[in-house]
């Protein structure tokens, strides 16, 4: 079914409560286990239509932010949603707590009986205000940041339509487009601190009325983490800094010598090369085309072909639409879908190959997979599928890229590289403000500046022309951009760790290891079944709380990136 034609429907609280209430009256008072199971399975299948409908609104509704009927439909359930889970979680009280519990552990797996447990924890009647509160907020977020308009180069363009301005290879109109796109979040700031002042209060009371000291273990439990913990998290964070960070300085370094500059200014930094940076040659339309043919030649064009054929690719930046990329699905029809924003840069085609890696995974996991909770993993093990797939394809750049290929794969590894700290600083930052809710803005600013220069130490923001603009990010608002902050709190380490299995992947297929691609499709087709590092040792990889893995990562990547002239580009 295309996407058009997949029909919504409004899930209702009052839907949800009886088919709830039913559920518990005929499991409750099954008479063995067999019908106990099948019981439970008919509760899957609704859950099923319940994450269709409610995905295919936010869908709907982040295409086009000004739409009144599903801006009407997302209030809906901000305001229902916490009320939904309400009757859910009594259902999965009596799951728990069900005589026949050894044998569904034994037909359905006890990971699924942990996540119940993990979603009990995070859960009461009590926090309901707060869950509609936070709801409420989020979508604030989302459509005050799609809704942005800016003037420039005498047109009006949204926040992602900025990207070439910003990345220009003329470095006035580099400088002026940040200061127009980085001007508008500081025209905003006092909407922005509002939002996220209110949020991270929201949280933290949410967090003391289930009895946690703090939001940070709820964040944590909120994420399904369950093998590891922020301590090392923590320590290895310290890992990024001490074998990272160092690296990333002498590739700035390197960038400012073929600029031909002193050292780089922030609106410098995603400009690499004196020569332009690569661009994906094509329309938005011939780029979907020949991502078509190179999945075809990898052994997963069914799966594109189903993609393409059936509407669930929106790729282009258009007015209203919300910013950013993401995948999700409609389970019910085993359809995932990619959302994007093109603008003309290198990012439509990591964008593209990243979303795809997700929509591969819930591709072959909703065919391969009967428990709902095992389809899709926890984030971090998401994020492998996604970051590991930008890889896989770099060897098959050629029609995107043509000429500008090997400058398109040296520009692939060095914002690899600089990323992970980047997403370090995020989590870092995440965890000191979940630690000190009653931070006041200034205070925020004053802390993200702070890890700014531990994460980043030659980041410069003052080119002896600082703009309001400028001091702006200077005195440390560059992170009212980062949507994950306010919207999905402590989801960023995970694209870090993602990263570092992902580099263990790439590595693999450079080596020409005959099992990486058996190993990339089978860590894909276990979707959730297994904890994150249950999953990184599935695909023969190693964690990277490890010992030795950031180190012997970082001089592995030093090598490949000393192997590229790149004073050619």
């Amino acid at each position: 079914m295309k996407f058009h034609e997949m029909p919504y429907r409004r899930v209702t609280t009052e839907q949800v409560k009886e088919f709830c209430d039913s559920f518990i009256l005929s499991f409750t008072s099954a008479p063995d286990a067999e019908t106990a199971e099948r019981e439970l399975r008919r509760m899957f299948a609704f859950s099923l239509e319940v994450d269709t409908q409610t995905s295919l609104c936010f869908t709907r509704h982040s295409i086009d932010t000004r739409d009144a009927f599903y801006s009407e439909e997302m209030a809906h359930y901000d305001e229902q949603g916490p009320l939904m889970q309400l009757s859910l979680q009594k259902a999965n009280d009596v799951v728990l707590g069900s005589p026949y519990r050894k044998d569904l552990e034994h037909s359905i797996g006890t990971l699924y009986f942990r996540k119940l447990e993990n979603e009990k924890r995070q859960f009461s009647e009590a926090i309901i205000p707060d869950l509609q509160e936070e709801n409420r907020l989020t979508t604030e977020y989302g459509k005050l940041l799609g809704g942005a308009e800016l003037h420039f180069d005498g047109k009006t363009l949204n926040l992602s339509q900025m990207m070439p301005y910003r990345t220009s290879a003329d470095r006035n109109v580099r400088r002026e487009a940040n200061a127009a796109y980085f001007g508008w979040f500081s025209d905003h700031r006092e909407t922005l601190d509002r939002i996220y002042d209110a949020l991270v209060r929201t949280r933290d009371t949410m967090a003391k009325k289930l009895g946690f000291a703090n939001f940070i273990e709820l964040g944590y439990i909120r994420m399904e983490r369950m093998d590891y913990d922020a301590a090392q998290v923590k320590v290895y964070r310290d890992e990024v800094k001490r074998y990272l960070v160092p690296l990333v300085t002498e590739l700035n370094k390197r960038q400012a010598a073929r600029l031909g500059l002193d050292h780089l200014v922030y609106y410098d930094v995603d400009y690499l090369f004196k020569t332009g940076n690569p661009h994906p040659i094509g329309t938005p339309e011939e780029l979907v085309e020949k991502a078509r043919a190179m999945y075809h030649k990898l052994g997963a064009g069914e799966f594109f072909d189903y993609m393409a054929d059936n509407e669930l690719l929106d790729l282009v930046a258009k007015p209203g639409k919300e910013t950013g990329g993401y995948c999700t699905a409609f389970p019910t029809y085993k359809a995932p879908f990619i959302f994007a924003n093109f603008s003309g840069t290198k990012d439509d085609v990591d964008v593209l190959t990243h979303e795809a890696g997700h929509a591969l995974q819930m591709y072959l996991s909703m065919r391969e997979i009967d428990v709902p909770a095992y389809i899709s993993p926890t984030y971090e093990s998401c994020e492998i599928h996604s970051m590991s797939m930008e890889l896989i394809t770099s060897s098959k750049m050629e029609p995107f890229f043509g000429a500008e290929t090997e400058k398109f794969r040296y520009m692939q590894l060095v914002d690899i590289l600089r990323f992970i700290p980047y997403g370090c600083l995020v989590d870092e930052f995440q965890h000191e403000v979940y630690a000190n809710p009653d931070w006041t803005p200034a205070e925020l600013f004053t802390k993200w500046r702070e890890l700014e220069r531990q994460y980043m130490p030659d980041l410069i923001y003052d080119d002896g022309l600082m703009s309001q603009e400028d001091s702006y990010l200077e005195r440390g608002g560059r992170w009212q951009r980062q949507t994950h902050i306010y919207e999905r709190p402590f989801y960023y380490i995970d694209y870090t760790l993602a990263q570092v299995c992902a580099m263990q992947f790439y590595l693999r297929f450079d080596a020409k290891d005959p099992a990486a691609w058996s190993d990339y499709l089978n860590l894909c087709k276990l979707g959730g079944s297994r904890t994150f590092l249950g999953l990184v040792e599935a695909a023969g990889l190693k964690s990277p709380f490890e010992p030795g893995v950031m180190r012997d990562a970082v001089e592995k990547f030093r090598v490949k990136l000393a192997a590229f002239d790149d004073s050619r580009f």
